[in-house]
């Protein structure tokens, strides 16, 4: 074992220590869940952080994760390196984003166990920084071809086709590149549409209008609230439109602290989107959320949380915190929810419509949460009932191990199953009717 994993598991157990002393004194609460969740007050956390994440392991050989009762997983596609991000083409091919957090030297003590925590899960190193193909000819559910699609990429995660022009959300832009259908592989440079600051939260999602005429990106913040100041976060912690025809972008909706994904509710029309909420505030507090996003809206961060909670460790804006949103739906506490996709009604036996969520899982609280592909069934355009378990066992029973963890989902090109990504795993599984 390194020094800086000796480091590193220190520093956890002693924050573990802490935060144990913290919970005899406050209590345990209860996860945060739903439109009315029940959100701790705030928890003096001081010097020392929560640090507990598992060590990956990756899935043994015939290992995979529990399908819920009616349902069956196979691996439609394995090998991978750090898969993050799905698009499936009209064809049927398959694209997957491969990228990786890169690696930096840490900013404090405090970071640098931070730092070794997330190298022991693997959740830092060297980026493939490339988009891979899968096509599976036969149609038995697993690909057999694969092709390198691009490459040389800026940690790409996002991706949108809308006619004969390919777009990938880099960390510092979206590039547009022609495409041609049935192509197995894209070069040339690209031309730069849009250009982002890069790193923090780096992931750049990107969802189509229904009419292609719009591409919607995820932008999350640098830092967890602010903490080097609002100019570094100009432009972050946002949703951006771009005007594919006038090529003019804007920022759509703010105060959201890490975007990632984003769907359509088709019968309103509505953008949703999965947040990643601020750290250092207990287990459940805030929750991450799903929330509908209106154009315009401002959604708190970082002055406040879930509405006009304020948070006291910021430097306030009054004006700011009484116009802040509050979510639709929350969806427990650090759960690093990622992944969206509007399942309809039928995709799954069993299931209504309503939305599939990848939660990549914690790493910052005593009890272990998210590592799931959870579904939140809709009724009327909005969250209307408890979530459901889609996949699980991504979490060894002690939690000292993950065998995978959980990123972007989408339906397969059959409509009749959703594909996920697991970014530890390697794997892209595919769910469908047992």
């Amino acid at each position: 074992m390194s020094f800086s994993d000796i480091f590193a598991r220190g520093v956890a157990v002693i924050g573990g220590t802490a935060l144990q002393m913290r919970r005899l004194a406050y209590g345990t609460p209860e996860p945060a869940w739903g439109s009315a969740p029940a959100i701790p007050p705030a928890k003096p956390q001081g010097a020392v952080p929560t640090l507990k994440m598992p060590t990956a392991k990756g899935w043994s050989p015939g290992q995979t994760p529990v399908a819920a009762p009616g349902l069956k997983v196979n691996a439609f596609a394995s090998g991978l390196d750090h898969c993050r991000w799905i698009e499936v083409l009209p064809n049927g091919d398959v694209l997957v984003a491969e990228a990786l957090q890169a690696d930096r030297p840490a900013r404090s003590i405090m970071d640098y166990a931070m730092m070794s925590t997330m190298r022991r899960a693997a959740a830092v190193g060297v980026s493939a920084n490339r988009i891979t193909l899968w096509r599976d000819s036969d149609g038995d559910g697993v690909a057999e071809i694969r092709h390198v699609f691009l490459e040389g990429q800026n940690q790409p995660f996002g991706m949108a086709l809308a006619g004969d022009i390919f777009y990938v959300g880099n960390t510092d832009g979206i590039v547009a590149f022609p495409y041609t259908a049935g192509a197995e592989r894209i070069t040339g440079p690209g031309r730069r549409l849009v250009e982002f600051k890069p790193a923090g939260h780096w992931t750049r999602s990107l969802l189509l209008s229904p009419d292609k005429k719009k591409l919607y990106a995820g932008v999350g913040s640098l830092t967890n609230i602010a903490e080097t100041g609002m100019d570094v976060e100009q432009g972050r912690a946002a949703i951006y439109e771009l005007d594919l025809p006038s090529g003019r972008s804007r920022i759509f909706a703010s105060g959201l602290r890490n975007a990632v994904g984003t769907a359509w509710e088709p019968s309103t029309g509505v953008l949703w989107t999965v947040v990643n909420e601020r750290d250092g505030l207990g287990d459940e507090t805030p929750p991450d959320y799903l929330t509908s996003v209106q154009e315009g809206g401002f959604y708190g961060w970082p002055y406040c949380y879930w509405g006009q909670t304020v948070d006291d460790r910021v430097p306030q804006d009054p004006a700011m915190v009484a116009k802040a949103i509050t979510p639709d739906y929350a969806l427990g506490g650090h759960t690093a929810s990622l992944g969206l996709c509007w399942v309809p009604a039928g995709t799954l036996p069993g299931f209504p419509d309503g939305m599939a969520i990848g939660q990549h899982g914690s790493w910052n609280r005593s009890t272990l949460a998210g590592y799931k592909l959870v579904f939140i069934p809709f009724a009327n355009g909005k969250p209307a009932g408890p979530p459901r378990d889609i996949l699980s066992g991504f979490l060894a029973p002690d939690e000292r191990e993950s065998y995978g963890r959980p990123v972007g989902v989408t339906l397969g090109a059959d409509r009749r199953s959703l594909l996920m990504a697991d970014d530890v795993g390697n794997v892209i599984w595919r769910v469908t009717g047992a």
